[in-house]
């Protein structure tokens, strides 16, 4: 498409259509806001775009869809749907992958789409003008633009997990695009993050300002990340690609374990804030209210923000507690949904939300003798916690802990306590999600290499001076107490197999047959493996999407 007359809107509010731009049009240029004419005349204006990228990244989040993270709990094995018992079953349909559970919701995953198109749009709007930008210098050319495309990279990777094939577009368009084949996808994926590891300059985010460098895409981001794409793609498809080799792959961790200076924290709880916290009140009042922890991330005490991010994180997604109701959306907008129902748990200082993702019998069965056990999640029991079972659907007694909402002992929600944004609910959430961990590269290492260095140091941080051999169980039991609950465990899952065949058998295990607390009464989960094998775990087209495409584009098998 043409965009000589388009405005280049730079905040999370702009409109966006499936594939399309809906503008203003400017008869001349505009001395209030920059233009396309005017955005990429120089390095300064791009740099203003950059945000406006990693501002669209953050609104596949906190914009009001269902999210990435948060759908890949409800599909686990280790978590059911959970939520309401009068509520819609929307989420629940997901987590069984049956759409008669709630047969009208043809749209569950609309709004993400249209988030995503539109965080895509800015990005291919930089890298598309990168040659028309007057650079200050070819090092920061590929500094901005090696951002720009790994942030596409990450948000086609997310499409693409989702959803399959996807429509690929790498430059501003008008067309209805059809889906194209993941193998294309994922091509551009890997050359995306080949670019960002080969130009942005290696000290350009170091780590010893890691806390004000905290979200950008460093070199050794891109490099973890390209690994992870490849375990993906190489285990899903069950082929390679020829954008990228396993020695590619393993290349990319060794320049991240031997030169990107990170550490294992020495206290696995310490990354996850309502795991390592404790109120600390004297009194009743806000100025009487505090944390004491050892969080290392950022987080508000009554002395005001604060925080030490950890040597471990190599990639943040950055949340604030600013958002409200009038198109300005930055919130963590999920957190909500792991509180228990109605109810804080003071003694564990987890705030009331939706009661979604209980965690699954099947999971505490196998980890509760581990020492990470609860940094994952809690015990109803052991907090002397009295759910409202009856306003429950698929209660088993635990909820998951390391995005949990918090409170005080009080009950009083840190938002309003400390009298953060709007203080709601549903919106004043800051926590930043973790997409990338050093341990997660040890153990990526480990398991390309067939070596149990990566894989020890990982698993002596929580068993010290205990050692385990290498093996692909081994691997995979590790990875799934590491992660938990932190939205790559599902999409391992649909790794370890072509087509997510492993995935399908694992729930169907978890989850088939397990008793849990619905509407007060005890009842049995169903999970039938035959709508999982159908759709290959991929989730719904939006029907919207087809419609406004003219039937160029197509839904998923099973849905």
């Amino acid at each position: 498409m043409t965009m000589k007359t388009k405005n280049i809107i730079r905040s999370g509010a702009f409109v966006l259509g499936m594939l399309s731009i809906a503008s203003c049009s400017l008869d001349t240029e505009s001395l209030t806001e920059l233009t396309s004419q005017t955005a990429y005349r120089n390095q300064e204006a791009v740099e203003i775009d950059l945000v406006g990228c990693y501002d669209g990244w953050q609104a596949t989040i906190s914009n009001e869809g269902l999210g990435m993270y948060l759908m890949a709990e409800l599909a686990s094995d280790q978590a059911h749907g959970g939520l309401g018992f009068s509520d819609a079953k929307n989420n629940n349909a997901i987590d069984q992958f049956d759409l008669s559970i709630a047969p009208s919701y043809n749209n569950l995953f609309n709004t993400d789409w249209e988030n995503y198109y539109k965080a895509i749009f800015r990005c291919n709007s930089i890298i598309q003008n990168e040659n028309v930008t007057q650079w200050d210098s070819e090092a920061d050319k590929g500094l901005i633009v090696g951002q720009a495309r790994a942030l596409r990279a990450i948000l086609y990777f997310d499409l693409a997990r989702l959803f399959g094939d996807v429509p690929l577009v790498l430059v501003p368009t008008e067309d209805n695009v059809p889906r194209t084949p993941a193998a294309e996808v994922y091509k551009a994926i890997f050359e995306d993050l080949k670019y960002a590891a080969e130009n942005i300059p290696a000290d350009a985010f170091p780590i010893d300002k890691r806390n004000s460098n905290d979200g950008r895409i460093s070199k050794y981001a891109a490099e973890a990340l390209l690994a992870r794409v490849y375990l993906y793609y190489t285990g899903y498809y069950g082929a390679e690609n020829e954008a990228c080799t396993k020695q590619e792959a393993i290349d990319a961790l060794e320049d991240v374990i031997e030169n990107g200076g990170y550490e294992l924290e020495p206290n696995y709880a310490d990354l996850f804030m309502p795991a390592c916290t404790k109120d600390v009140s004297t009194g009743t009042g806000t100025e009487q209210r505090a944390w004491e922890t050892t969080y290392k991330g950022k987080h508000y005490n009554n002395g005001g923000w604060t925080g030490d991010i950890s040597k471990e994180v190599i990639l943040n997604l950055k949340f604030a507690a600013t958002g409200d109701y009038n198109g300005n959306a930055d919130g963590n907008a999920f957190q909500v949904y792991l509180g228990p129902r109605n109810k804080n748990a003071t003694n564990v200082l987890v705030a009331a939300g939706w009661g979604a993702c209980s965690v699954t019998k099947a999971f505490v069965d196998e980890f509760k003798d581990d020492p990470r056990f609860s940094t994952c999640c809690w015990s109803c029991a052991d907090a002397s916690f009295d759910a409202d079972v009856n306003d429950t659907y698929e209660y088993t007694g635990y909820y998951t802990r390391k995005y949990a909402p918090m409170c005080f002992a009080d009950g009083t929600r840190q938002e309003v306590g400390f009298d953060l944004g709007i203080a709601h609910m549903n919106l004043t959430y800051y926590q930043d999600w973790t997409i990338m961990r050093y341990a997660d590269v040890l153990l990526m290492h480990s398991e390309l290499t067939g070596t149990a260095d990566g894989l020890n140091k990982v698993h002596r941080r929580a068993n010290p001076g205990e050692s385990v051999a290498y093996s692909i169980d081994n691997i995979r039991k590790e990875r799934a107490i590491e992660f938990a609950f932190e939205g790559i465990h599902y999409w391992d899952l649909m790794r370890y197999e072509k087509d997510g065949a492993y995935a399908g058998r694992a729930i169907k295990a978890a989850q088939d047959g397990a008793k849990v607390v619905t509407g007060g009464q005890e009842t049995t989960v169903k999970f039938n493996i035959d709508n999982f094998t159908a759709k290959k775990g991929l989730m719904q087209i939006p029907n919207t999407q087809i419609t406004l495409s003219g039937g160029v584009l197509t839904q998923n098998a099973g849905w």
